[in-house]
């Protein structure tokens, strides 16, 4: 799930200490890659757990060859796979709570490819007192099964490692992809194309009842394909989602027609279908109109806890309220905006001033005007979305439901979007060289921080 660096003059870790406001240091400083030398580990094979025994019902990787190595190694090894049927081949990135290397499987299996195995040093987490932080990533992909979102491989541990193995993207990510375009942004077509892919993933997490609170250009990985990955979820806040059918017509306040309670998610989801079957048995939804809208959004979660990235952060949590689902479609805000413009559009010269400017500054765009009405539409919705007051931004009543239907994204097939040819595909020929960053923060990987 985290790219390889191509430029081998400097390693961009996947947080950096550039932004940071808590000054942590590095995972990588404890965790040497030495360390994991098989000679010096005690190794434990991990335990199946009931999440793992239902490990290869995942549709969405049935014809992913690195997916069903996996699956035959696991057969054939009859227990969960560890450690020593991996074979590291050098260290991709580092961050706040661990350490990614690349990986294949042990010489023993055969195919497979290359993976992503992120290490997570259990007495440093404790240390620090971010071990919630681990436990909540690896809830969250046990979860997952999308197109748009990380497949968990295998999880193990290993002496006192904690080890997830997941997708590795060999296209690197939407922020590195940005400054290779021409004025280091991204036309209106192809961040159109991200921003709908991003969306479909959000969705998706919403659906579960999982807020992101992480969604940045750094996070959004390219796959080898050029679609998009979300990655990063130790920030994740999780919660329920309610489903409920509402008129697009209807007030943003009028009562929603809930469904049945048969038809709620009161049991635990299956984490193997994209969209959970326990939504859509109800017949209310089986006979839906195109004039309706199918909403499940985590509408009732609540968090105090200070947490993101500087840039992306909603103004309820700058200034240190409580917040929920509407963060999400705050960074989205953010997000297109950058990959339209090139550059945020509250940052300042300190982490300070950005939060300052975030809570009290008003929306601008570069131009007064805009130039064609794709773009209009485009500043249309990132001043919807950048509402400060979350009660009135758009998605945080009816999510991405709502977002779909702005006229933006008309004539886009949301359920055809996987289909589509990405604007850019890793290997293809190179752009040529850009003109200089507009903005303090090009050039640098953003980081969260999260103040409890």
């Amino acid at each position: 799930m985290y790219q390889f660096q191509q430029d081998s003059s400097y390693e961009t870790p996947y947080y950096s200490s550039e932004s940071s406001i808590s000054m942590t240091s590095s995972i990588d400083s404890c965790v040497s890659f030495s360390r994991l030398s098989f000679e010096n580990l005690n190794l434990t094979r991990s335990q199946s757990s009931p999440d793992n025994s239902n490990a290869s019902l995942k549709p969405h990787r049935s014809s992913d060859s690195s997916w069903q190595a996996i699956q035959t190694a696991a057969y054939k090894r009859k227990a969960a796979l560890g450690l020593r049927d991996f074979r590291l081949v050098r260290r991709i990135g580092s961050g706040d709570i661990g350490t990614v290397y690349l990986c294949r499987l042990g010489s023993g299996s055969e195919g497979g490819g290359v993976y992503a195995m992120k290490v997570v040093d259990k007495e440093v987490l404790a240390a620090k007192k971010k071990s919630e932080r681990a436990e909540t990533e690896r809830k969250v992909l046990k979860m997952l099964d999308h197109p748009f979102l990380p497949t968990l491989y295998a999880e193990f541990e290993a002496s006192h490692f904690s080890c997830v193995v997941m997708e590795y993207c060999s296209g690197g990510d939407l922020h590195s992809l940005r400054h290779k375009q021409p004025y280091k942004r991204f036309s209106l077509s192809s961040a159109r194309f991200y921003a709908a892919e991003v969306l479909v993933a959000l969705e998706y997490l919403h659906m579960l009842g999982i807020i992101y609170r992480d969604l940045k250009p750094e996070n959004v990985l390219v796959r080898s394909d050029g679609h998009i990955m979300l990655s990063d979820f130790d920030l994740s806040l999780c919660s329920n989602a309610i489903p409920a059918v509402e008129s697009p017509h209807s007030s943003p306040y009028s009562s929603p027609t809930v469904l049945p309670p048969h038809s709620r998610r009161t049991k635990k989801l299956s984490p193997f279908s994209c969209l959970p079957n326990l939504l859509f048995r109800s017949k209310k939804i089986q006979t839906l109109t195109s004039s309706r809208l199918f909403v499940a959004e985590p509408v009732t979660a609540r968090s105090c806890s200070f947490v993101g990235t500087h840039e992306y952060v909603a103004p309820e949590v700058a200034s240190g309220k409580s917040h929920g689902n509407a963060v999400d479609w705050w960074a989205m805000g953010i997000f297109l905006y950058e990959m339209i413009y090139g550059r945020t559009p509250f940052s300042a010269e300190t982490n300070e001033g950005t939060l300052r400017n975030i809570v009290k500054k008003p929306l601008v765009f570069p131009t007064e005007s805009p130039s064609s009405a794709c773009e209009k539409h485009a500043r249309d919705l990132i001043s919807g979305l950048l509402v400060k007051d979350p009660a009135g931004r758009i998605g945080a009543r009816r999510g991405a439901a709502e977002v779909k239907t702005h006229p933006f994204f008309k004539g886009l097939n949301f359920a055809l979007v996987r289909s589509l040819t990405p604007p850019v595909i890793p290997g293809a020929p190179k752009r040529q060289k850009t003109t200089t960053a507009v903005n303090g923060r090009d050039g640098k990987k953003s980081t969260a921080f999260d103040y409890f």
